[in-house]
């Protein structure tokens, strides 16, 4: 495995993001075609708090992937994750309880895992390259 202190901290942000987009993309894409399959609808609009935390599994399992084979040992895999999940459990209820848009869920949703994201980075700076 490569050494995680090699990557500068920025270059290690801009790559946890292009991570969390191939997994989205990439994952989203198969989870989606597979549903197609079954002809279950799946949508934002249908089925809000499901494809909240759809989106946070898919993003987080491209991050975590990259980070493994970047070196980060399981504990700060977790740690990252668990930011990426953090906006969705606190948008699922709030999906339920109708005070928030679908559209608007997502929204929130990616604009906060991004500080997060930097604030376990932060936490954790040596380990990050800063």
């Amino acid at each position: 495995m490569h050494h995680v202190r090699h990557h500068g901290f920025a270059r290690h942000y801009v790559e946890m993001i292009l991570a969390m987009l191939a997994g989205m993309l990439v994952l989203g894409a198969a989870l989606r075609g597979v549903l197609a399959l079954t002809d279950i609808t799946y949508d934002m609009s249908r089925r809000p708090r499901l494809v909240t935390l759809e989106m946070a599994f898919t993003m987080s399992a491209g991050m975590a992937f990259w980070m493994r084979r970047r070196g980060h040992a399981w504990p700060g895999i977790a740690e990252m994750c668990g930011a990426m999940f953090l906006p969705a459990l606190v948008l699922v209820p709030l999906l339920s309880l109708d005070a928030v848009d679908p559209g608007a869920a997502m929204a929130w949703e990616h604009l906060a895992m991004l500080p997060l994201m930097f604030a376990v980075m932060l936490r954790r700076r040596t380990e990050y390259g800063a």
